[in-house]
């Protein structure tokens, strides 16, 4: 896949930029900004942030047929699943129209096994929206996170803006070198972890591994179930693309469970999962899934081999909301 832009992302139909806010006013005078001339110019405007930040601008902005509320530390707690369950589906469901987005991916407290998927996915946005009629918010905590997340932060947004001024990047980089400047190896699996190699007649084997050591973690009936399908759709990719046998290993953490599947099979495309593919296509669908049902996907790639470790945190109540179309 390459990247060629004509133009200088943020000059196009795709505007993308970072707002470095120190206070909850300069936070607020920002979004709010943002979404006035928005609404002023008829455009539906979608409001992803996490927790307090979402109550801060709701009491802030008020309501609106043409404002939407999403709590991204729910609906983004997946990195890999915001461009096409929070923005892309926003984007499509407005299409052709001119919409904005204030999203917030990275937050004082986020975890750092998501930060990485947090950097990819903010360079992805300048391929993945690129050519589509979209202003793009994403405010970033310029005095409680760290030095070297603002520096990625100007990496990944062509445009940024400090006490409302705002000017190119000049650290923006090539989004496809973004991304793969955090494609790094996983650390080492615990002693503890328990290891399955298979080949495709041992799928069903790899699924109850995964399914008691689910059941075990603490997960509910849907977790275990959700997890089980989204480590078989891995599993299937490593042994099915390759044509050789792949690796299982599943440990349990503090949050849940980590199931990590390597594969010989390579990667190639930073997009996948990211987007939904053509209605006509029978592939592309697999990640996508995977992306909507953990918690957490981290991807590994290299000249042999390809790693994934799907994430499911245990919850303190039930899930509620209605699964999306993924065209399955």
């Amino acid at each position: 896949m390459t990247f060629e832009p004509a133009t200088r992302p943020g000059t196009g139909p795709l505007r993308h930029d970072a707002l470095f806010y120190r206070t909850d006013d300069d936070y607020v005078t920002g979004v709010r900004s943002f979404v006035r001339a928005g609404l002023a110019a008829g455009e539906p405007v979608l409001i992803a942030v996490p927790g307090l930040r979402l109550d801060l601008l709701r009491t802030a902005l008020g309501g609106g047929t043409e404002l939407r509320f999403v709590d991204m530390a729910r609906e983004g707690r997946n990195p890999g699943w915001i461009i096409p369950g929070v923005l892309h589906a926003f984007v499509e469901e407005h299409a052709p129209a001119r919409v904005r987005v204030v999203g917030e991916p990275v937050w004082p407290g986020r975890s750092a096994q998501a930060y990485p998927r947090c950097v990819q996915h903010e360079a992805l946005i300048n391929i993945a929206l690129a050519g589509r009629p979209v202003s793009l918010l994403c405010p970033y905590d310029a005095v409680r996170l760290d030095v070297e997340v603002i520096a990625d932060a100007a990496s990944t947004h062509p445009f940024l803006i400090r006490d409302g001024d705002r000017q190119p990047s000049a650290g923006y980089g090539h989004p496809e070198n973004v991304v793969d400047s955090f494609n790094l190896p996983f650390p080492t699996p615990p002693p503890s972890a328990s290891t399955l190699f298979f080949e495709s007649s041992g799928l069903s084997g790899m699924r109850a591994m995964v399914a008691a050591l689910a059941h075990q973690a603490g997960l509910d009936r849907e977790q275990v179930d959700d997890l089980r399908v989204a480590a078989n759709e891995i599993a299937t990719n490593a042994v099915v693309h390759s044509g050789r046998p792949a690796v299982a290993r599943v440990w349990l953490d503090e949050d849940g469970l980590v199931c990590e599947i390597t594969g010989s099979s390579v990667l190639t495309d930073r997009l996948a999962g990211r987007l939904p593919p053509s209605p006509v296509s029978d592939s592309g669908r697999g990640l996508l899934l995977v992306n909507y049902l953990c918690d957490l996907v981290q991807v590994h790639t290299d000249s042999t081999s390809t790693t994934v470790r799907l994430h499911m945190h245990r919850r303190a109540e039930p899930a509620t909301g209605t699964a999306p179309t993924l065209g399955i």
